[in-house]
């Protein structure tokens, strides 16, 4: 040890303070559920605070129902849930576990603040991702065209109802992961009947997991949502006509069922001005849709782009087909005004910023979305994006989350897409390479 470094080394030396530390002990008959949180640690600061001023230590009953509904085993807190305390008067430290599906068990962080979700309803498919979820979600496409009524899904038929599917996902993800399940029917005008759906999903995941789909409706209603099941399908109110009691049905739906203690993802989110009055419902989640509307914004541009070229009023012919099939013109306006059709197909475009660096990539919406939940005072707030394919919608989601400008933001976001989907940006062609490489190493080893 050369003369310029203390005779005893300049190693440092971590200070931790464990709960047990403050010399308090566990209220009588308190003991099983103390010894789950005893070893955590304080902060040096909270120790200080709390020091001399504690005198007994007990669990909440929330805390004791928690372990209780998901069988925890002894010594640990379960995944989805963060650990707080309030110190009564009287120097009793109330323990308590709060649904938070950023922590792990036993109250550790998740590795990142951006959290992947599974769109699924297949046990089968969700099993190999479950441990890396926080989120799953499902909507009736999922749950009935994809799984159950789907024969090469659901192998040989093994499930047949939704609680059915709902209980084998809540056995696979464990107590740490939500799951949004969509109402059936949202235009039901029996308020008691939506509440008697929520409870079921309730009775199945628990309220800890439970986060109910609640959809924007626009201008379908209970009176028109037929029009969606026959004929052409097509409804006769275009998307921006709707009564303003239509409008926000689902605003105030997800009100309601928040006033009865459910948390709500509030879907159907594909435009960056539907947020901040989406917010006003007090949502859990918001949502980012990117895929359809991004593939429907290149579509536009390339029509558009044609008849710049050429003039050739077939391009806008086409361009109202596409806005037809696509319901920004309802069933009505098939024989839309072709100046009008090239008004509209140049404001989606320049709404989106489809043409420059904001929403190129199709996520600008992402963007906004960001930006206004940074001025929310819904801290608890989550934005989901969902509904993505192809080469570039990860990728590009990815490099987003990587945004200096965002990195504030990161512990606010949740990535959902199909199991598979996520599952290929696991591998590059160089894992096959190197795989060649090591293997064949391995084989010739002596």
């Amino acid at each position: 040890m050369t003369v310029n470094y203390r005779s005893q080394g300049e190693g440092t030396l971590g200070l931790h303070f464990p709960l047990t530390a403050l010399g308090a002990g566990a209220a009588k008959g308190e003991e099983a559920y103390i010894e789950r949180v005893k070893d955590l640690c304080l902060e040096p600061q909270l120790f200080s605070l709390l020091e001399g001023k504690v005198k007994y230590l007990a669990a909440t009953p929330r805390f004791k129902d928690v372990i209780q509904t998901f069988a925890v085993p002894a010594g640990e807190t379960p995944a989805g849930f963060r650990i707080e305390s309030t110190l009564q008067e009287d120097g009793l430290l109330l323990i308590d576990l709060v649904r938070d599906i950023s922590y792990d068990k036993n109250g550790v962080k998740r590795p990142t603040g951006i959290l992947y979700s599974a769109d699924s309803a297949n046990p089968y498919e969700v099993a190999p991702i479950a441990p890396l979820l926080a989120n799953l979600t499902c909507n009736p496409g999922i749950v009935y065209d994809l799984f159950i009524n789907n024969p090469k899904a659901n192998v040989g038929n093994a499930f047949h109802t939704r609680d059915e599917v709902m209980t084998e996902l809540g056995r696979i993800l464990g107590p740490g992961c939500d799951i949004s399940v969509e109402l059936n029917n949202p235009f039901e005008e029996d308020f008691d009947k939506i509440l008697e759906e929520c409870e079921t999903f309730k009775s199945i995941l628990s309220e800890y997991r439970l986060v109910v789909k609640v959809p924007h409706t626009g201008p379908v209603n209970p009176n028109n949502v037929h029009e969606l099941l026959e004929g052409d399908k097509k409804l006769s109110t275009r998307y921006d006509q709707a009564s303003t009691a239509d409008a926000l049905r689902g605003h105030n739906l997800a009100l309601r069922l928040r006033e009865h203690g459910y948390r709500i993802n509030y879907t159907l989110m594909f435009e960056p001005y539907q947020t901040a009055m989406a917010l006003q419902a007090k949502p859990y989640f918001i949502n980012s849709f990117v895929r359809h509307r991004a593939k429907q914004s290149s579509a536009i541009k390339v029509l558009l782009d044609c008849y710049d070229r050429t003039a050739d009023r077939k391009y806008l012919e086409a361009l109202r087909a596409e806005l037809l099939a696509n319901d920004y013109l309802s069933s009505g306006e098939a024989d839309r005004d072709l100046l009008d059709v090239l008004k509209l197909g140049r404001d989606v475009l320049r709404y989106r910023n489809f043409e420059n660096p904001e929403g190129a990539d199709g996520l600008d919406g992402v963007r906004h979305n960001l930006r206004l939940l940074r001025q929310t005072n819904l801290p608890d707030t989550r934005l989901i994006i969902c509904s993505m394919e192809g080469e570039y919608n990860y990728p590009d989601i990815d490099n987003l989350m990587a945004d200096p400008a965002y990195a504030d933001m990161v512990d606010r976001v949740v990535i959902t897409a199909e199991p598979q989907y996520l599952a290929r940006f696991t591998a590059t062609n160089q894992v096959v390479s190197y795989q060649r490489r090591f293997m064949n190493a391995a084989n010739g080893q002596k």
